[in-house]
């Protein structure tokens, strides 16, 4: 599998960029998993629903499953700072790509998504990890680079960078194990 993770301010557009390339890597026939980052507390099980109750009261883990998807949720009983190996770790080996969209800090390959209009510091004068630059005014860079810049709002060009580049996103999980 190829991991390449997604870096950037919030609003600067990582999750659009990810919506839009999923669909041009799977027009490739490629599979792809997301792996995101949540800064808060969040759900995906609602009130009243079977597997919420069984949550509620106290499983460790609720796997929901069907003909169409399967879902695991994990209650921790004490927070736990998840690194984005062992997440990755938990997806299927059969997929092709998977996009990290959040893990600003993590020591995967990453693109930084930078908008000048958003104020915000560039990532990649610091972060040896970024490889490439996602950018919607590349005139406007605060500082030169030898990284590839990349136009945020071209996915298919991205989409095609990203597969001709794929050597270089290879993951071996037994680096990080």
């Amino acid at each position: 599998m190829k991991v390449i993770g997604f870096a950037g301010h919030s609003g600067a557009g990582k999750t659009t960029l990810v919506e839009r390339l999923i669909p041009a890597l799977r027009s490739e026939g490629l599979r792809v998993s997301v792996v995101k980052h949540a800064h808060h507390r969040f759900d995906i099980d609602h009130a009243g629903k079977d597997s919420y109750r069984h949550r509620e009261a106290g499983a460790y883990e609720v796997v929901v499953a069907s003909n169409k998807r399967i879902a695991l949720m994990r209650e921790f009983e004490q927070p736990v700072d998840l690194k984005v190996h062992q997440i990755i770790a938990e997806l299927d080996a059969g997929v092709d790509w998977v996009l990290v969209e959040g893990f600003k800090d993590c020591d995967l390959h990453k693109i930084e998504v930078w908008r000048a209009q958003s104020g915000q510091k560039a990532q990649y004068p610091i972060d040896d990890f970024i490889v490439a630059i996602a950018t919607d005014s590349p005139e406007q860079l605060p500082q030169a680079t030898a990284r590839p810049v990349l136009d945020l709002n071209d996915a298919q060009a991205l989409a095609r960078w990203m597969m001709a580049n794929e050597t270089r996103f290879e993951y071996r999980s037994e680096i990080f194990a």
